[in-house]
């Protein structure tokens, strides 16, 4: 495995991740172009995470479909989060810690309020700064898994769900 360094400028913080050497040529190929949607079982042949179970406790704030496999999140592990194609969780800001995602698997979007949207592909590691109203999930014709996990979290640390992302504003993604 080759380990690599992101600085996530915007945070101060530099991530250590390591490279992940099990996507298949099918997985690869997917990053590269658009896909026919696939059923969950053949997108579970392009990643070494498992899709996990149906994420009930948070489908309120989710359009379409996700499922979470926690990765011991309880002793300070990543959560491995997908989404079905269309999937995308409503806007939301995180207070008093970072979010940091780092994509694994697919294509989807992150959308920071006033930025350019930026595309998720296998490598990308976004780190989000408290604060700022943003919101993430897979492309229309796939569909995207990533890890996440908090960083500097502080002791008043709390998620405010926000509205649902619209149709219209996600239908102008590619």
């Amino acid at each position: 495995m080759k380990r690599r360094n992101f600085i996530a400028a915007t945070c101060g913080i530099t991530l250590t991740c390591l490279s992940i050497p099990a996507f298949s040529q099918e997985s690869k190929n997917m990053t590269a172009k658009k896909i026919e949607l696939q059923s969950a079982q053949e997108f579970q042949k392009t990643t070494p995470y498992p899709i996990g179970t149906f994420n009930k406790d948070y489908a309120q704030y989710f359009i379409g479909n996700s499922y979470l496999a926690k990765m011991e999140a309880d002793k300070g592990g990543p959560t491995n989060v997908t989404f079905e194609p269309g999937c995308r969780n409503n806007w939301h800001i995180h207070h008093d810690a970072t979010q940091v995602l780092i994509c694994v698997a697919g294509r989807g979007w992150y959308v920071e309020e006033g930025k350019k949207p930026v595309e998720l592909l296998p490598g990308v590691v976004i780190a989000i700064p408290q604060g700022k109203k943003h919101w993430h999930g897979a492309a229309k014709d796939s569909w995207m898994q990533h890890l996440t996990y908090n960083a500097n979290v502080g002791k008043n640390a709390k998620t405010d769900w926000l509205e649902a992302v619209n149709d219209k504003e996600y239908s102008k993604l590619d």
